[in-house]
């Protein structure tokens, strides 16, 4: 097929009959067999009217991978990490995200090569990415559900440019039975695919020295080492004081015991210490469940969509805090998250926290574990009657929810110990403030990035580098932001130990300079005023809003 090229610089396709294709062929079947894969070669026509009827399709290395309903389900890192990269080459993120045993078995998977330019695939729009998502009918057929309405900006800017996509609730019916053509079409912005193709090319050589490096080989003795002493050490003396009835002292080393922890469960969630899913899983929920009470199922299925679609107001659930914080004024819309999948309602009570956000900022996050709480127990519920996960099976859910119990048991325990309301009370209070100064870590690492979306076309190198920010620290304190503080080079490499991600960062940095990419740093105090400028920002921002619409009103009343 013949391809011409756009203004833009991209090679366009054409797309003229939507004629369906058989898809799994009895040679398709034979080569899979054999332990090859097919030879079919996928047209871009071809791919986007598979997409329309409903099949999931990335790109994976020049070739075709179709994730069967049956495998989206059962995927261990959730089916929306998957949803978001349909009709994309999403080579780069696989291939961070999973181990070489995990990329040996996608090889089943594959249906054939696309048939793309010099400059590699052209994506296609991710059908989640317009609000149209795959859901059983009456007849308990799988068929097209529109969740919610995309919405494009009237004004483009640096901020807000032509291929954002936004998604609001959809307040009546569609007409329409499913996704269009035209909605898998990207819109045009400053990017291109060549330059996109030559970070992505960049980010594969630098994933290539890193590997080389031995960064990838887990320091459990001079790493993880000195971490069990000091969580051994905060744990011992919390219960210590605690037995001398030094309640405060005992609550705040409690709450510096789960703050420690956090990381630990973090580097364990991603698969990052064992680099065995089994033995990592079972190990964060000892951690996350029973000494956090906080579901480690939870967090994975959070954290991978928000490593993947890093500050998307309507995608990331990591930045998707109303009422209580806003850091862009397009959360004024009442957006909708694909992935709590209600509306962030941006109401009276969203109003009176977002104009005051700046400054109850420390407060808020300060008490944020409880939400964690609520999180944790609401995705169990939600995935009590899902499919056995391919990892984990079922067992995972039940060993969570008894050991979520166990925590409210041993913890209750602890609190009806102290004695009188008021020492319940301060007990709770402190332990869980002092747990809260890794909140403030994590949205220092995005609250003051961009959010806007660039599209698909955007490479998995360059979206790292724009949404994400370092806070620089001495390596003789790093135990104290527990690695999150090199937050750039964890999102490039996920499943990196921890401990290698200093050493990892200078290759990164220097390969930023190289492609002329920003690799953004700044210092713990510098990092807070900046988030806090952000906030104060918004709330500005807010105040205007509600001055024009009050002179609107007047304007209104004397007419």
């Amino acid at each position: 097929m013949r391809n011409s090229e756009g203004a833009d610089g991209r090679h366009r396709y054409p797309l003229r009959s939507l004629r369906i294709p058989c898809l799994w062929t009895f040679s398709t079947r034979s080569w899979l067999i054999m332990g090859l894969p097919p030879t079919q070669v996928w047209t871009r026509e071809q791919v986007a009217t598979r997409i329309l009827a409903g099949d999931t399709l990335f790109v994976l290395n020049g070739n075709l991978v179709r994730v069967p309903p049956s495998w989206l389900a059962a995927h261990p890192g959730g089916h929306l990490s998957i949803l978001h990269f349909v009709g994309r080459d999403a080579t780069d993120e696989v291939e961070a995200f999973h181990s070489d045993e995990t990329l040996q078995r996608m090889r089943g998977f594959i249906i054939g090569r696309v048939e793309a330019g010099e400059d590699g695939w052209e994506p296609f729009v991710p059908p989640i990415a317009n609000g149209w998502v795959r859901r059983a009918g009456q007849d308990g057929k799988a068929q097209w559900y529109n969740e919610a309405r995309p919405v494009r900006s009237a004004d483009v800017s640096s901020s807000a440019p032509a291929s954002e996509i936004l998604l609001k609730k959809r307040e009546e019916k569609t007409e329409e039975c499913g996704p269009t053509l035209s909605m898998l079409q990207t819109a045009p912005n400053e990017l291109t695919l060549k330059n996109e193709k030559m970070n992505s090319d960049a980010y594969k050589e630098l994933h290539k020295r890193v590997i080389d490096a031995g960064l990838y080989k887990t320091r459990f003795i001079t790493g993880y080492g000195p971490e069990v002493v000091r969580y051994t050490l905060l744990g011992v003396l919390s219960a210590v004081c605690y037995h001398y009835g030094w309640l405060v002292t005992s609550a705040l080393l409690l709450g510096l015991f789960w703050q420690q922890l956090t990381f630990f469960a973090h580097d364990l969630g991603h698969v990052g210490v064992t680099h065995n899913w089994t033995v990592d899983r079972l190990i964060s929920i000892f951690v996350a469940d029973i000494l956090g009470g906080l579901s480690i199922g939870w967090w994975v299925n959070n954290h991978n969509v928000h490593h993947l679609v890093p500050n998307h107001p309507s995608h990331d659930p990591d930045i998707q805090h109303l009422p209580f914080f806003a850091i862009s004024p397009v959360f004024f819309n009442s957006l909708w998250s694909s992935y709590y999948k209600r509306e962030m309602t941006f109401d009276a009570f969203g109003r009176f926290f977002i104009s005051l956000q700046h400054k109850l900022f420390y407060v808020v996050l300060s008490l944020a574990r409880f939400n964690l709480y609520a999180n944790s127990w609401g995705y169990l519920a939600k995935t009590a009657f899902e499919p056995r996960r391919f990892r984990g099976g079922r067992w995972w859910w039940w060993t969570e929810i008894f050991c979520l119990g166990l925590f409210f048991v041993w913890f209750g325990a602890v609190l009806r110990g102290c004695g009188s309301w008021g020492n319940v009370l301060t007990y709770l209070l402190v332990s869980h403030v002092a747990a809260s100064p890794v909140h403030v870590q994590i949205v220092l690492s995005h609250f003051s990035r961009s959010t806007a979306d660039l599209g698909p076309v955007e490479s998995f190198f360059a979206r790292q580098l724009r949404t994400t920010v370092d806070v620089v620290c001495s390596a003789r304190i790093e135990f104290i932001h527990g690695g999150l503080h090199l937050q750039v080079t964890h999102h490039l490499f996920p499943r990196l130990p921890r401990h290698n991600l200093r050493e990892a960062s200078l290759i990164v940095k220097s390969f930023a300079k190289e492609r002329g990419l920003e690799y953004a740093e700044f210092g713990f105090i510098e990092g807070n005023g900046e988030v806090n400028g952000v906030l104060k920002q918004v709330a500005d921002q807010l105040k205007i809003v509600h001055m024009v619409a009050d002179s609107e009103i007047r304007e209104a009343m004397k007419s």
